[in-house]
Order: structure tokens, then C-alpha cells, then sequence
């Protein structure tokens, strides 16, 4: 099965929005897509309904039950914080070989696609040696499929620094960037058009994508087009 990373360059930059829209359009192409979200925090069940995790998949026409979301978001956390803490919290870890594993045995499945959604932006700590740019790097090795990573980032003041930083750490580690998404930011100051013809000339070679504020389906499918062919 094809595996797709979904990582960012921070937290709340429409990761979850872009990886659902992509999801949702290649399941409308007939294709096979299976998703999981290994680690969530910010996590309780009272609110289970509307979390990331339930987004997903409810984009490829899963009904997002109490098992569903226990089987693709394992390590689920209650505080809104970076994994190892929120971890900590409760006197928990995150198992970075068990969750390397995890994500190889769902490589495993039947199946066009696997999107796996990150947590928070590149350089998160998911324990206390490891971050998600570790991850990562694990599942781009050769067996039994490498996976590429998808990088989303915004379009707020500062985002082009962060987005170019977030590159160089996947860049620098080997792995294969299949793109990046330019999410437009709420209320931003840059105009979306800017900033990607900025990261174009930054990051040459690179496909590049924007999706404006407030894009209906049609439009998000259109944008990520040429980043990832559904």
C-alpha cells in the first residue's frame, strides 16, 4: 500500500483539513484509502465526535465509533500539549518502536493509500529522545513501502521561515518531500499568492500547492492536483 505522511510546520495550520479534503477526493475516485492519526492529544471522548481523528474518518465514509478511533489514534492524550507531555500527565509514554510498528503493520493492509497524520508540527517531541521528524524518517526507510511526507504549512507573518525550516530538518534527514501544501492562514497579512512564489524560489524542484481561506471541496481538490494525483 502507498503511504502518504501528513506533517506540518506547526500546530494548527490545517494539516487535518488537508489530509480529510485529500482523503475524501480520492475516495470519490474510487480509490481504496485507509487512514490513521497514531497519536492525538488534546483528546477526550466527551468531544470524541468532533477530534481530528473522527475528521479522517469521516472523509473516506467510516463511521467514527468508540472502536474506530481507539484503532487508528492509539496514544490518545486528554491535555492539549506536545505528546511527551501531555504523556507525562498521566504518567504514560508514547512507545516510539511500538508506534513505528504500529504505522508498518497498517503499511501492511489492503488498499490504494495510507494516510498517516502526524501530530503538531515537525520537531514535536513524542518522548524524550524522540520528535515526529524521527518518525518520520523511520517510515521513510525502504520496507515494506517508504513513505514520502506531505508538508503543510500557513501563510501567516513568519510562516515562510517556519515552512523553509520545517523542509530543511525532512530535507536533511533524507526524506522524500511529495510537496507542500500552503494552507492560507486566518486573518492573515501576507497575501497567499506571495508567499508561495516566495517558497517556490526557496525550495526549487519542490511541488507546490495553495489552498485559499474558506476553498469548497472542488477547489482543494483542484489545488492538490498537481502535489498528489487523485
Amino acid at each position: 500500500m502507498r503511504t502518504l505522511f501528513v506533517t506540518a510546520s506547526g500546530t494548527t495550520v490545517g494539516k487535518t483539513f488537508i489530509a480529510a479534503a485529500l482523503a475524501r477526493a480520492l475516495t470519490g475516485a474510487g480509490k481504496s484509502v485507509a487512514v490513521a492519526k497514531p497519536v492525538i492529544s488534546g483528546f477526550t471522548w466527551e468531544t470524541a465526535a468532533d477530534c481530528d481523528t473522527a475528521i479522517l474518518l469521516k472523509s473516506i465514509g467510516q463511521e467514527p465509533t468508540r472502536d474506530a478511533i481507539a484503532a487508528a489514534s492509539p496514544w490518545r492524550f486528554q491535555a492539549p500539549l506536545a505528546p511527551d507531555m501531555a504523556a507525562r500527565h498521566e504518567r504514560r509514554t508514547v512507545d516510539f518502536d511500538a508506534l513505528v510498528k504500529f504505522c508498518r503493520d497498517a503499511q501492511r493492509g489492503d488498499g490504494d493509500l495510507l494516510l498517516i497524520e502526524g501530530v503538531g508540527g515537525v520537531m514535536v517531541p513524542l518522548d524524550d529522545r524522540h520528535t515526529v521528524l524521527d518518525w518520520i524518517a523511520a517510515l521513510s526507510e525502504p520496507a515494506p513501502d517508504p513513505a514520502p511526507a506531505l508538508l503543510v504549512v500557513g501563510s501567516y507573518l513568519g510562516a515562510i521561515s517556519h515552512a523553509l525550516t520545517a523542509a530543511a530538518a525532512l530535507e536533511a534527514r533524507g526524506i522524500t518531500i511529495a510537496g507542500v501544501v500552503v494552507d492560507e492562514s486566518e486573518a492573515s497579512t501576507v497575501p497567499l499568492a506571495d508567499t508561495v512564489a516566495t517558497l517556490k524560489r526557496f525550495l526549487p524542484g519542490t511541488k507546490l500547492a495553495m489552498v485559499p481561506r474558506g476553498a469548497d471541496a472542488e477547489a482543494v481538490l483542484k489545488a492538490l492536483g498537481p502535489v498528489v494525483s487523485v
